[in-house]
């Protein structure tokens, strides 16, 4: 018994030490980032490999805040971010559903076809193309475009998650609302939405988390018009926005203001979170 016992301590141990040392690993890059958000950029440049500021330079915020045009570029943030978190709940609880409820022709073979794309990885390949086809239909500098394109090029992980959520609620639902009279999308906005909100949590996460952060596509579609720059963006235009040539003192102070609505939004669903995606990717 006092084996076990010792056995079972020790294991805990180890566990916990793995955990920890994940843990600092994870923590460690935001934790400098946010430590050197305080620092002079003189002291960055030049002693770096220091943690702990020598003086906490608190007026790097002020002026990141100002030189980066916080309020614009984040109210642009907000409004690609929102009509991006939206626009994929519709079309990922959409396409789940048909996939799994619908009966169509090739049904099975058109999603596999459409789960094989997450093997395959083009990165900014797509860049190009994809500009070209909103410069023909008048979204190439603006942040329409990169809305439209990130909703209706559907992330495969969500459609995945979607579909297997759904495959855990009883078909009986649905042949009970037929009996009622309900049509297939009817369904799907009066019954079957409206049981999917652990999984509309999951996926306003993890799309609020995307959009927010994503730079390279809203780079290239603002270029021309500065004004709907969104933060990330402007977050990188402060590397020559001070007196030295890349002023990272500025830039960390704007990411470690960036990082915060992020911070918030997950711990409010955080709850949600992990619910939905359980539910979509371990009882499917």
């Amino acid at each position: 018994m006092q084996r076990r016992k010792v056995k079972k301590i020790s294991g805990d141990i180890v566990l916990y030490l793995v955990l920890g040392v994940i843990f600092i690993i994870t923590v460690f890059p935001v934790f400098y980032s946010f430590m050197g958000s305080f620092k002079s950029n003189m002291e960055l440049l030049t002693n770096g490999n220091k943690i702990i500021p020598s003086i906490f330079v608190v007026d790097n915020y002020k002026q990141a805040w100002e030189l980066a045009n916080f309020q614009k570029y984040t109210s642009n943030s907000l409004f690609l971010s929102f009509f991006i978190v939206v626009g994929t709940i519709i079309t990922s609880t959409i396409a789940g559903y048909v996939f799994e409820r619908g009966h169509f022709r090739g049904k099975n073979l058109i999603f596999a076809m459409v789960i094989s794309s997450m093997f395959v990885s083009l990165g900014s390949l797509t860049l190009y193309p994809q500009l070209m086809i909103a410069k023909v239909f008048g979204i190439n500098t603006s942040l329409w475009g990169v809305i439209i394109i990130r909703v209706m090029g559907m992330n495969v992980t969500n459609l995945f998650v979607t579909r297997s959520y759904i495959r855990t609620l009883s078909t009986e639902i649905d042949e009970s609302a037929k009996v009622d009279g309900c049509t297939f999308f009817r369904i799907y906005t009066s019954i079957i939405f409206p049981l999917l909100k652990p999984l509309i949590a999951t996926l306003a996460i993890l799309e609020f988390r995307f959009a927010w952060n994503d730079y390279l596509m809203p780079m290239v579609f603002t270029l021309s018009n500065p004004d709907r720059m969104p933060l990330v963006v402007g977050i990188m235009n402060l590397k020559g926005s001070g007196a030295a040539a890349s002023s990272w003192n500025l830039m960390l102070a704007g990411t470690s203001i960036a990082i915060i609505p992020m911070i918030i939004v997950y711990m409010i669903f955080n709850r949600y979170f992990i619910q939905g995606l359980t539910a979509g990717a371990v009882k499917g």
